[in-house]
């Protein structure tokens, strides 16, 4: 027995769908851990081999070929070090979430995930047949159990594999970030190591794919569940971890990367997103509509971070409301990060619209229609530049807007991807608060003035909204909670008031299925997460209203 296990953890970012280039990354990950770390083994995510999650991929008939062939090859180009590796595995006339040991250019073992999520983000059961059996493995003369993900979370895989003879845990993931994720992992992870009487390394994959986010963030905890060792989050790499083999079977202490503030977290997790989606879909830069207000300045600075300033482009489209503070601070913001800009009055535009509608419009007051005219203008001069110059739209609406429907259809919601969607408005001033040290990029007047869509005469976001500190609160209770009316009244809101708010989160669900992908950075986020119906009729306070539960003309 040798004194020392060496393992590498392969944090990788990898695709999903690019089976080959996958395995690819992955071999030359090996070669790295057995050359320069001298590693017995290397350990990768959970389906690492398609990339997590691969959805609908997996009814696709010629994924399972796809798979054994970059297994195959895998098999082929490794030797002298084992490497342990997530893939989707059919056997017995299922499939598996799988991970397997592979060893000598041969499959030595193979273990099945027993517990396969069903909640939030996850639809794990739609896929894969449970496992039953523990898979403990022999590495360096070490007895070591093999779990994936979910069985970590609850009282069995582990169990089952202790009761095999397991000394040791490998715990393969593709667990997806939210705020504060990391202490519930390690929590999680601790209690099973204490309960247990194991070490266990907890290997997580990192990059973005769609909505999700994986920040990495893997670390290894001894038998008495405190950390030894961990990666740092949001960042690829090959990190060594070691564990003495006698006379106990404990890791030896590393580097563990330092916790960071929420803030500091988030954001990250926004740039590695928005990263990660505009290069994985073949994008070189983006576009932005920047309007002089906190939303879009914080937008323009992940993406800057995210692409770089010089494949990044500003657009400034001001109208007869724009305020020239705005757009003195909206061009002070893009000289401040490098960023080219181009200014596109669309006062012409408007007033041909208004032109060719003024027959329609004779006798009617202007409302939200003329408001909503600007917008899809704006919206239509993005899509422009960016099919001209091949970047991708950065939309820059917030979660409190999209929760109450405070966006126009086809106008500030066009675009592919939205940056901050899943930030609450409140949340979006702490991040640009963060950003703007130690170097200001953002002018203080951004963060001053009151938040407006100016789109009419002295407009105010709290002309149509309550104030955010109250709104928010009440968006997290309703949307991230569950929390009835009368819970959220309970807890001190005004009735009045959140019955409101309620009203527009149920009515604007047609907006928010129309809307780009964004980010996903809380537990309970539009889109995979949260899945209401358009039509329907609950929580309605009378059935078969006219105008239905939807607001068709929105903001």
């Amino acid at each position: 027995m040798t004194a020392r296990l060496r393992i590498a953890l392969g944090q990788l970012n990898l695709l999903v769908g690019d089976i080959a280039g996958n395995a690819a990354k992955m071999i030359a990950a090996v070669q790295r851990a057995r050359d320069e770390l001298k590693a017995h083994v290397i350990v990768f995510p959970e389906l690492a081999l398609t990339g997590y999650p691969p959805e609908d991929l997996l009814l696709r008939p010629d994924l399972a070929v796809r798979v054994e062939l970059a297994l195959g090859e895998m098999l082929q180009a490794i030797s002298g070090i084992d490497v342990i590796v997530g893939y989707p595995r059919r056997q017995y006339g299922k499939l598996f979430n799988a991970a397997s040991l592979l060893r000598d250019g041969k499959v030595a073992a193979t273990y099945f995930k027993h517990l396969l999520p069903n909640y939030g983000v996850f639809d794990e059961k739609r896929y894969f047949a449970e496992g039953t059996n523990p898979c403990v493995i022999d590495l360096q003369g070490v007895p070591t159990g093999i779990t994936i993900c979910e069985d970590v979370w609850e009282q069995g895989p582990v169990e089952q594999a202790e009761n095999a003879g397991a000394k040791f845990m490998i715990n393969l993931n593709a667990s997806p970030y939210h705020k504060n994720k990391g202490k519930e992992r390690f929590d999680v992870v601790a209690h099973r190591a204490r309960a247990n009487g194991v070490p266990i390394v907890y290997l997580n994959l990192v990059g973005g794919q769609d909505e999700l986010v994986f920040d990495g963030d893997s670390f290894v905890v001894d038998a008495t569940g405190r950390m030894t060792q961990r990666a740092p989050a949001f960042e690829e790499g090959v990190y060594l971890a070691e564990i003495e083999t006698a006379p106990a079977i404990r890791p030896v202490p590393a580097r563990v990367a330092p916790e960071v503030s929420e803030e500091e977290s988030v954001y990250a997790a926004l740039v590695l997103g928005v990263r990660d989606y505009v290069r994985k879909n073949g994008f070189h830069g983006v576009v932005i509509g920047l309007s002089g207000g906190i939303d879009s300045a914080l937008t323009l600075c992940i993406a800057v971070d995210a692409v770089g300033a010089s494949e990044v482009e500003a657009v400034l489209m001001p109208s007869r409301y724009t305020a020239p503070m705005s757009l003195e601070d909206a061009r002070a913001q893009a000289g401040a990060l490098g960023v080219k800009h181009s200014v596109i009055p669309i006062e012409p535009m408007f007033e041909a619209f208004l032109g060719a509608l003024k027959e329609e419009f004779q006798g009617k007051k202007p409302d939200t229609t003329e408001e909503n005219i600007q917008a899809r203008i704006r919206g239509t001069l993005l899509m422009a530049v960016s099919n001209k110059t091949r970047k991708m739209v950065l939309t820059t609406g917030n979660k409190s807007e999209m929760s109450v429907g405070y966006a126009t259809l086809y106008g500030d919601m066009a675009g592919g991807f939205a940056a901050i969607k899943d930030v609450p408005k409140t949340l979006v001033y702490r991040l640009a608060e963060y950003r703007n040290r130690p170097k200001e990029v953002i002018p203080r007047r951004v963060f001053e003035r009151p938040p407006s869509a100016e789109l009419a005469p002295d407009q105010r976001d709290t002309d149509s909204l309550p104030p955010y500190p109250v709104l928010d609160p009440i968006l997290e209770r309703y949307v991230e909670l569950d929390q009835s009316a009368e819970d959220i009244v309970a807890a001190g809101f005004d009735e009045a008031v959140v019955r409101r708010v309620l009203r527009m989160v149920d009515r604007n669900e047609y907006k928010r299925r129309q809307a780009a992908p964004g980010v996903r950075i809380t537990p309970r986020a539009f889109g995979r997460d949260r899945r209401y119906p358009i039509t329907s009729g609950y929580g309605s306070e009378s059935k078969n209203k006219a105008g239905g539960n939807g607001n068709a003309g929105g903001i």
